[in-house]
């Protein structure tokens, strides 16, 4: 019931603005009508999509190829076992794919064969990540300012002093950090 601050001065009550739909549940007309192409493109009755594919169109992973890298590598599982990249996904799966230190938890509500805009890859998933650190709890890796120059070997060392890598010689350093 509308109370008699909605109302106008002939008496109808006031449309919500677009805002007011949007926290009200409303779609957005583009995002919907982009939903719509999504699932029209997406698997009929009866079909599936690739894990590999699935993690590139949900934009989980930049590229198709990395999703496959990613799904070889032991990275990715689904409802807690390793699967390779051609796995058939379904509708209720829990995809756990590892990247940049960080774990992505999500659950699948919608299979898409496409890639799609990020309004509409977000409604095919329930995202349950852990949140990610806080940005404070990184350190900055040395920041100089603009036009200083290279560093010396006092600033390099001072540098690595702060990266906590102050004991290791520099064969040793550069060899803990190539792969």
């Amino acid at each position: 019931m509308a109370s008699e601050h909605d109302e106008g001065r002939d008496g109808r009550v006031a449309e919500p603005r677009d805002g007011a739909a949007a926290a009200a549940g409303a779609p957005d007309p583009k995002t919907a009508a982009a939903v719509a192409a999504a699932e029209a493109a997406g698997p009929q009755n009866g079909e599936s999509v690739r894990v590999d594919s699935w993690i590139w169109a949900v934009r989980l992973v930049k590229t198709r190829s990395l999703g496959a890298t990613a799904c070889r590598g032991g990275h990715v599982r689904v409802n807690g076992e390793r699967v390779k990249p051609a796995y058939s996904l379904r509708v209720g799966d829990e995809v756990r794919l590892r990247q940049e230190g960080r774990e992505r938890v999500v659950v699948v509500k919608r299979l898409i064969r496409k890639r799609v805009g990020a309004p509409v890859a977000v409604q095919c998933y329930v995202d349950n990540s852990p949140p990610p650190p806080p940005r404070e709890a990184v350190a900055p890796a040395g920041i100089r300012d603009r036009g200083a120059g290279r560093p010396t070997k006092r600033d390099r060392r001072e540098m690595d002093r702060l990266r906590g890598l102050e004991g290791l010689s520099s064969s040793r350093r550069d060899a803990g950090t190539r792969p």
